[in-house]
């Protein structure tokens, strides 16, 4: 009995270190559960200060108390805040968000509609993001203290300095009121995509670009760069298979950073050119005090923000697996 325990502590240490993916992934995913419970309690706590849904919903007038407090009943309102959040949680985990109190509207149908074109926009916000950060952030390095690296990083600088929701309306007055080549606002088509992708892309392009700038500048001085140049590699397979491998860990990371900040930022340029998202969504749900469209609306932002954070937090272990192994 005495030989069989240290036997089977050694089975577990070595299943531990053979499999050390695995336990980095749960790690994260209890992480996660814990950032996604702390959001819904924050937000559910927070919305309540905002002021009271019956009297919105009575549009003021001669209303009585009694009046009121029958609204509240019939909302639920009534109950304690405890007793409410734990109702949330329960049908968050079957997907019901509850109905919204303007209209009576399922908030899981009115989350769908908007959820697609927010992620659309997103996406595409940041694949341009990259495919323009990338070139020019290699570009600029390979050309360090030279004049195309000077531009790069003045234009990276003003792009920087431009407010995202300024950038939005001029971009409107340009390409609509001006020119007349793009729709003001709205979700018509393709080129509806264009102003707010755009919009966006640009902010997030001027950082990128720096980072990029900064960690391939530090991966091209390392030794193991000379020597590969020394053997006779090209300098193509040089910068892009070693150098901007290894400089793509800050990279990632910054994106996966950069996606919260996305879905916040998102809000005012979807109130800019009147984006049917989740930012429009959720600003017209402060706007109603409409507590369970809130509520859904950032419980289901938050776990797309933790999922991408949990899907850099993978990549980033398999970039570098000594990030799993500690």
């Amino acid at each position: 009995m005495q030989d069989q325990a240290p036997r089977q502590r050694g089975r577990f240490s070595e299943s531990k270190k053979d499999h050390p993916m695995a336990g980095f992934i749960l790690k994260r995913l209890l992480q996660a559960v814990f950032v996604v419970l702390a959001v819904t309690l924050i937000v559910s706590f927070a919305i309540r200060l905002s002021g009271d849904p019956a009297i919105m919903l009575m549009g003021g007038g001669n209303v009585t108390e009694q009046d009121l407090q029958n609204i509240r009943q019939a909302l639920g309102l009534e109950r304690p805040f405890f007793v409410q959040y734990l109702d949330f949680l329960e049908g968050m985990i079957t997907g019901d968000f509850g109905k919204s109190f303007m209209g009576g509207t399922p908030v899981s149908m009115l989350i769908a509609n908007a959820l697609p074109a927010t992620l659309l926009l997103a996406f595409t916000s940041l694949i341009v993001s990259i495919v323009l950060s990338v070139p020019l952030g290699v570009y600029a390095a390979v050309n360090r203290g030279r004049w195309p690296d000077q531009m790069i990083r003045i234009l990276s600088l003003v792009g920087l300095s431009f407010p995202n929701f300024w950038l939005a309306i001029m971009m409107v007055l340009l390409f609509s009121i001006v020119l007349g080549l793009l729709p003001p606002s709205g979700m018509e088509g393709p080129e509806s995509f264009v102003m707010p992708a755009l919009t966006m892309a640009i902010i997030l392009t001027a950082t990128n670009v720096r980072l990029v700038r900064t960690s391939m500048l530090e991966t091209l001085s390392q030794q193991y760069i000379m020597v590969a140049r020394s053997k006779g590699l090209r300098d193509r397979v040089v910068l892009y298979k070693h150098a901007l491998r290894n400089s793509a860990i800050p990279l990632v990371t910054y994106i996966g950073l950069q996606f919260g900040g996305l879905i916040g930022g998102i809000v005012i340029i979807e109130r800019v050119f009147n984006w049917p998202g989740m930012g429009t969504l959720a600003f017209d749900a402060i706007s109603n005090r409409d507590y369970p469209v809130l509520q859904g609306t950032i419980t289901v932002l938050a776990l797309f923000i933790v999922l991408i954070n949990l899907l850099v937090d993978i990549a980033y272990g398999l970039i570098d697996p000594r990030i799993r192994t500690e």
